[in-house]
């Protein structure tokens, strides 16, 4: 994984002097600290390290692509001004938090969710012992927050603009349905108001947590593990043009796919290792006594005449999956190749 790349911004002698403190703190992240060349100018034994600006405008449009969060040690108004125009959607744009010179106040200022603000503004109150000033409405009354549920499991996110309808009815004790698979909303926390519905069931009011289907509403995309079985010699091309009919089926892109799995035996199949290695892929192969333990029932398996197998592409999947829930039967391609999905 990579680090966090994080900015630290000064503008003066006292802001430059905590940013050094506060690096200090932060040796397990990608730090770079920025001040004015005014200041550079004031310290003799500046970091070489240390980047300097004439104007905090000239780095800051930089700095909003180029880093995951940007924490100011300057006054709350005049970052407010600063970043203003920066802005481009929660979903884009980058941490940004404040602290004070004596380090022991912290204001995470924008994209405290799914940019991050607010689980790094956590981190740095434990390490420096300081408050944290979170305004966060759900993070102060400890109401489910489905964006960071989103950020902490990688789901994508669509239809953004249709949160703040959710929030607002989880906030105020309104019922929000969730439309998705048992094991996902048994895994959410703070449930009082939530209500698991079919997928046939979505409105404005509706939160939709799948893959395979789709909603005009609130919509976040787990990744979807592979389950994989094929016959011995099956080739590369044959297993790619049955990969790439599983996907179209189910409006699926290479992206959606968190791994592949499938039994021990096939790990010496070329066309298995080689498929995998063209696209990147991570695969895990299990053995016939953990595919044998789960509880659940799979599909009708010639494995099971050959290996005494409950099965390969089902329970293989649901071995390599998050959640441990089959969503898609296993479907065979042209007798050669049988594919299943799990989340």
């Amino acid at each position: 994984m990579n680090k966090l790349k994080i900015a630290l911004v000064s503008i003066n002698k006292p802001s430059l002097t905590s940013s050094v403190k506060l690096n200090s703190y932060l040796k397990e992240y990608d730090v770079d600290i920025y001040t004015s060349k005014k200041t550079a100018n004031l310290v003799d034994d500046i970091d070489s390290k240390i980047i300097t600006y004439d104007k905090l405008d000239d780095i800051l449009v930089p700095a909003w692509e180029k880093y995951d969060a940007i924490i100011c040690i300057l006054a709350i108004g005049a970052v407010v001004r600063k970043i203003a125009p920066l802005l481009k959607g929660k979903d884009i744009d980058p941490a940004v938090i404040v602290i004070n010179l004596a380090l022991d106040k912290i204001v995470p200022l924008l994209s405290g969710h799914i940019g991050g603000a607010n689980e790094l503004s956590d981190i740095l109150a434990s390490k420096l012992d300081a408050i944290n000033f979170i305004s966060t409405a759900t993070d102060q009354t400890k109401t489910l927050a489905f964006e960071v549920v989103a950020k902490k499991n990688n789901w994508q996110i669509l239809n953004l603009k249709a949160l703040a309808n959710i929030s607002n009815r989880l906030l105020n004790k309104q019922t929000v349905k969730v439309a998705t698979y048992k094991n996902i909303f048994e895994s959410l926390d703070y449930k009082d108001n939530l209500e698991l519905v079919d997928f046939n069931n979505i409105d404005e009011n509706t939160v939709l947590i799948s893959p395979i289907h789709t909603s005009n509403y609130l919509h976040f995309r787990p990744k979807i593990t592979i389950g994989m079985g094929c016959n011995k010699g099956t080739t590369n091309k044959s297993i790619t043009i049955a990969f790439n009919e599983f996907l179209n089926k189910y409006k699926l892109k290479k992206e959606d796919i968190q791994s592949i799995a499938s039994f021990e035996a096939k790990s010496n199949e070329q066309g298995l290792l080689e498929f995998v290695k063209t696209n990147n892929f991570d695969i895990e192969f299990y053995k016939k006594e953990q595919i044998n333990s789960l509880e659940q029932e799979f599909s009708h398996s010639a494995s099971t005449k050959f290996f005494g197998l409950k099965g390969v592409a089902e329970p293989s999947a649901v071995l390599g999956s998050v959640y441990k829930e089959l969503i898609i039967k296993k479907e065979v391609y042209n007798k050669e190749v049988t594919i299943a999905g799990a989340i």
